[in-house]
């Protein structure tokens, strides 16, 4: 007979990651839409969301943070995108785990309506996907590339290599 280690022990051991939940918003034509941060230098142009709270599912966190950051409330229901998954590296201990859902299309009024949280971002952008790569890291490029893939072909994508350790790499060229 094998032992087990106590639940609490075995939980011990395992890999920590936070989790977040985020939504890919375009505009009428299909141009994305992000928020550029004004506390990550590493990652400057963001989609909205954010890391889940305590007790907090990802499409939660998708939505309260949304509607801290842009005062948008998204109504659901759930569509995902991607699933995304990074280690860690030297500016976050942490694996993160993400959920990105279809936020839509939005009209140029309701990205014109978004109310910043002014701690978080201090610009919207709208451009289209290829003019984001030479704003971007690498990696979140590519993130942004394998959305606008999964909303064109309907079929979620799964983002595997989002790790940490590109921090502060060249811009996807």
């Amino acid at each position: 007979m094998t032992d087990f280690l106590p639940p609490e022990e075995y939980a011990a051991s395992l890999p920590k990651a936070s989790v977040f939940g985020a939504f890919f918003f375009t505009d009428m034509d299909d141009r994305p839409v992000q928020l550029h941060a004004v506390y990550s230098a590493e990652h400057p142009w963001q989609l909205p969301g954010g890391t889940a709270e305590d007790g907090e599912r990802p499409w939660q966190t998708a939505v309260r943070e949304t509607a801290e950051e842009t005062g948008l409330l998204v109504p659901g229901p759930p569509r995902l995108l991607a699933a995304v998954f990074g280690l860690p590296g030297a500016s976050w201990p942490l694996a993160t785990a993400g959920f990105v859902f279809d936020g839509g299309r939005l009209t140029d009024r309701q990205i014109a309506g978004f109310t910043l949280a002014p701690e978080e971002h201090d610009e919207v952008r709208v451009l289209p996907l290829e003019e984001w790569r030479a704003l971007m890291p690498v990696q979140d490029f590519a993130r942004l590339a394998a959305l606008s893939e999964a909303r064109r072909t309907g079929t979620a994508a799964y983002v595997g290599d989002w790790d940490r350790e590109g921090d502060g790499e060249e811009t996807a060229r």
